[in-house]
């Protein structure tokens, strides 16, 4: 079954840089390619309590958007699907899996001004549902990865269902992968070796030779990633979504946000157990 791409698309800077990026990257995987629109995201339906009439004016307002969205699909590189909706919701995303799985989901990264920006919550609500997410920079150049880098600690994972499906994606590209380990504590060889075992041991690299292992002694594991981004010039920074460390807090505390927020390369966020 073939692989999808669906790029979160609009007309800002975010929204431009993850369709172009989506774009490079599924005419590389020979995937499919979907630019969805919505106008919000949300846990709840806030037509759920209105006549469904309600949810098609609003759609039908949109017509201009779809022609505009049309348009950019026509100028791209790999075929693209245009799909619309008022809001981004749990049924929505589940169709959208369902339809175009394997799914991987693109969003453009807002930029930390951006305080009107519905990505954050995109996120959040696609955490929720399981599904790989890409996030990318609005600088990052779209052409293929030829290195990725799997940010690893020493515990033991297994990747989700969905992420099993594009476990593919590394071998299709024929990249170089890299593993990472930050230590807070000074060097620890041992936690190392232990983080690269449990990548190995998940089967996310199955297939591929095996990867360079990298150790990072770093009070603040954030800052030792992005170093380790920087020192191996990886192309795409590979994060393991367990679900303790977002919650709520996915563009706030956590180690994920504070990589996300300075991140100069895209990050894949692959959901583990």
């Amino acid at each position: 079954m073939p692989l999808t791409l669906i790029a979160l698309a609009g007309f800002y800077a975010p929204d431009r840089a993850a369709v172009r990026y989506a774009d490079a990257l599924a005419q590389a995987l020979h995937a499919n390619l979907v630019l969805l629109h919505v106008n919000r995201a949300a846990l709840v339906d806030p037509y759920e309590l209105l006549d469904e009439s309600y949810r098609r004016d609003e759609l039908v307002l949109q017509a201009d958007t779809v022609s505009a969205l049309r348009r950019v699909a026509g100028r791209l590189r790999t075929p693209a699907t245009v799909e619309l909706s008022t809001d981004l919701l749990p049924a929505v995303a589940q169709d959208l899996a369902e339809r175009y799985g394997p799914a991987l989901f693109v969003l453009g990264q807002p930029a930390e001004e951006a305080a009107a920006s519905i990505v954050p919550a995109c996120v959040e609500l696609l955490r929720a549902g399981q599904y790989p997410l890409l996030l990318v920079p609005a600088a990052a150049p779209a052409a293929v990865p030829q290195c990725f880098l799997v940010a690893a600690d020493a515990e033991p994972f297994a990747l989700s269902n969905e992420a099993q499906a594009w476990r593919p994606l590394l071998s299709r590209l024929g990249a170089e992968v890299l593993v990472a380990h930050v230590s807070a504590e000074g060097e620890d060889s041992a936690a190392c070796a232990a983080a690269l075992r449990a990548v190995q041991a998940s089967g996310l690299l199955q297939g591929l030779p095996a990867p360079e292992l990298r150790g990072y002694s770093q009070p603040q594991a954030s800052c030792g990633i992005l170093a380790a981004v920087q020192e191996t010039q990886a192309d795409v920074l590979i994060l393991l979504a367990r679900e303790r460390s977002y919650l709520s807090e996915l563009f706030h505390r956590s180690v994920t946000a504070q990589v996300l927020k300075h991140t100069p390369v895209p990050v894949l966020l692959l959901p583990v157990e």
